[in-house]
């Protein structure tokens, strides 16, 4: 091959033995195989400073291929190596390989982002055999640790980077980001699984001291497999991983780099939308399905005078799942007056479907049966619920075809900027065990077995929601933690697809559901952009409604209930929050960050809790929430991070405009100012601005 390099602004060059990508940030070289030989990363650090973790050389990747084990410590040939790029500043290089008995060709991309010290890596496996190749155990990442010190005092953070735990851990479908953090080196490795759903694994320090990151294995509870044809290729999902040596807590890389990757070069369909959801009002609680057209506007005039932004109605505006006809018992004048309606009042309409879902007697049923589920006896199966009144559609079927139909033209004709698409695909988030899940049926074309229906399924979805994109690309899609499949679930597959996911069903009128809110919101943020967390249910007329706006502050502010019955002041002081709200994105674009406070921890009773939500690209400012749940004591110190420290800033209070604290982003960020809560279950609004 010869000595070759495209210098530094390229992020990769390379010779015969190495290849060194770099970017300022973080410098990983990885050891090529030449004629015949193994590929690993024989160096990976922060360019800056010491790094401990890594044994000299990680065997780079793993995979079975009809049960034959291949990994990087195998023997490959090189190729060569290209150039490659993303859409998001991405740029690196691909190391093609084939392998010694010559039935693939694997390739190994390698991507870096600027000033960032994170690499994303993915596979790309060509079949280069006769016949079809099951492939299974991907892990695209695979890291050996150093002996002893990095495995027996290091913490894994699981669950979004929020769980602390030793050693040894597998992971499972809420690990789309796990760090592994020693407190002794103040180092750390943050691993990011852009997996989609149940098929997502990451394990640290498990079988062996090493860290694996990819696809199920095959002995798993939700098992990864994948056919590849003659001459076909499988690109695997992306995992990104971020070094670091300065950071005592790994909460600092959860509140900086992360987001800051997440935001600008994941792909996250969030980062596409020029204007993001600010208040939305969803129709589900208290009325169900019992909907129809004159509550509908009823509650559409008052949702409106409240300020809300966008207006949502939920499940019971069709005559039966599958068909989406509309029920002219409900809506004698179909749905198009009525979306009329909302839009004439300043809101922008939404609408729920359920997006693999249909009744039994429903004509798409009786006409397609075989586009359905079949469950391992080769009956009908509802993997929702244990209830036949309803089936699930398979969509390796002409399933995809039609719901994306039907869909497009609810989006398209009816004006629709925000659809909700609910209910299980792959698996279910109210049934236990792994059996009625995916699809067992033998003759579907989009999967060979229920192991491959797994991945695919949710990849058609994938495709169902682009799609839907590429007709209405401002359209506002809300993929429910049902139909991601597990509890209160959300991942980057989905966030590079959907723009937010309905995570919760929380009920009660009182501050424990406030509570429920804001732990939801720091659980999964700032892992997950704040703006995709869509919490319900607090309702609008409940007597502590205001705290209830407070708290949704720091995802996306949704509210459900009967806007009808509130008072005209109370509509009144709705519109001010609604209001500043929206002029505090206008302002800083506040629904793009989120932060957490420093120095308050998990929202938790008995304590203050808080979360800022600071533009860090400008450092102009934004918003912060405090709260005092149940805190025994009735004034705290707050600090303010991520401002300019030599600007001077004023704090605000939220509707007032009242100022209570006017210094610099250091002075803010040192000694900081006063917030009292005078009732034990309280909490405050502020906007921070540059003066």
């Amino acid at each position: 091959m010869g000595s070759h390099g495209y210098g530094q602004d390229d992020y990769a060059m390379w010779n015969d033995k190495e290849l060194i990508l770099t970017n300022g940030a973080v410098r990983r070289v990885i050891s090529l195989p030449g004629k015949l030989g193994n590929i690993s990363t024989a160096s990976y650090k922060p360019v800056a400073g010491d790094f401990n973790y890594f044994a000299e050389a990680s065997p780079e990747f793993q995979f079975e291929i009809n049960n034959k084990t291949y990994s990087g410590a195998g023997n490959w040939k090189l190729e060569r190596i290209e150039k490659i790029t993303d859409t998001y500043a991405g740029r690196g290089a691909a190391v093609i390989l084939l392998s010694e008995d010559k039935q693939l060709e694997v390739t190994v991309r390698y991507l870096l982002y600027p000033k960032l010290a994170v690499v994303r890596k993915n596979l790309v496996i060509k079949n280069l055999s006769a016949v079809s190749l099951q492939l299974e155990s991907v892990d695209v990442e695979k890291f050996k640790m150093t002996n002893y010190l990095a495995t027996t005092f290091s913490w894994i953070c699981h669950d979004y980077g929020r769980r602390r735990s030793i050693g040894p851990y597998d992971g499972n479908m809420q690990d789309a980001l796990v760090i592994v953090h020693n407190s002794v080196w103040s180092q750390g490795i943050v691993i990011g699984n852009e997996a989609s759903g149940v098929v997502k694994h990451t394990s640290v320090f498990w079988d062996e001291p090493e860290i694996l990151s990819g696809l199920t294995h095959k002995n798993s509870r939700f098992p990864f497999r994948k056919y590849i044809n003659k001459g076909d290729s499988f690109v695997t999902p992306q995992v990104f991983t971020m070094l670091y040596n300065t950071h005592n807590d790994p909460d600092e890389m959860l509140n900086t780099e992360v987001p800051d990757f997440v935001r600008k070069h994941l792909g996250a369909r969030l980062s596409e939308l020029d204007k993001k959801p600010t208040f939305v009002y969803n129709t589900w609680v208290p009325f169900r399905k019992d909907i129809n057209e004159k509550l509908v506007m009823e509650l559409a005039k008052a949702a409106a005078d409240a300020g809300m932004k966008e207006f949502v109605i939920d499940d019971g505006w069709a005559d039966n799942y599958g068909d989406w006809i509309i029920d002219k018992k409900k809506f004698p004048n179909g749905l198009k007056p009525v979306f009329d309606y909302i839009k004439s009042l300043g809101m922008k309409p939404g609408l729920w479907v359920s997006v693999g879902s249909a009744s039994p007697d429903s004509k798409v049923y009786k006409a397609h049966p075989d586009w359905f589920v079949l469950d391992e006896n080769q009956q009908p199966a509802n993997l929702h619920e244990d209830d036949l009144k309803m089936r699930t559609a398979c969509f390796g079927t002409g399933w995809s075809g039609y719901i994306n139909e039907v869909l497009q033209k609810l989006a398209l004709e009816y004006g629709l900027e925000y659809l909700k698409l609910d209910f299980t695909v792959v698996t279910s988030t109210y049934r236990f065990g792994n059996k009625v899940t995916g699809c067992y049926a033998k003759g579907h074309p989009g999967h060979k077995d229920h192991h491959e229906s797994l991945y695919s399924n949710y990849e058609e979805v994938w495709k169902l929601f682009d799609t839907l994109h590429a007709a209405k690309p401002a359209l506002f899609i809300d993929c429910t933690f049902e139909t991601m499949g597990g509890l209160q679930l959300i991942d980057y597959a989905m966030l590079k697809h959907a723009e937010g996911n309905w995570l919760s069903n929380f009920m009660g009128p009182d501050a424990k559901v406030d509570l429920r809110v804001r732990n939801m919101a720091w659980w999964r943020s700032p892992a997950m952009p704040a703006t995709a967390l869509v919490i319900g249910n607090p309702e609008m007329q409940d007597a502590g409604w205001e705290m209830h706006i407070k708290s949704l502050a720091g995802a996306l502010p949704i509210m459900l209930g009967d806007p009808r019955k509130l008072s005209a002041t109370d509509l009144k002081r709705y519109r001010a929050y609604a209001d500043w709200l929206e002029l505090m994105d206008n302002k800083y674009q506040i629904m793009s960050y989120r932060q957490d406070l420093p120095g308050f921890g998990e929202p938790m009773e008995g304590m203050w809790d808080g979360f800022m939500r600071m533009n860090t690209d400008s450092r102009s400012g934004g918003i912060l929430g405090v709260f005092r749940h149940g805190g025994n004591v009735s004034e705290r110190q707050v600090t303010i991070k991520y401002l300019d420290p030599s600007k001077i800033y004023l704090v605000n209070e939220a509707l007032s405009g009242k100022t209570i604290s006017q210094a610099s982003g250091k002075e803010l960020a040192e000694k900081g100012f006063v917030v009292g809560i005078g009732e034990v279950y309280g909490g405050e609004l502020f906007e921070v601005k540059m003066k």
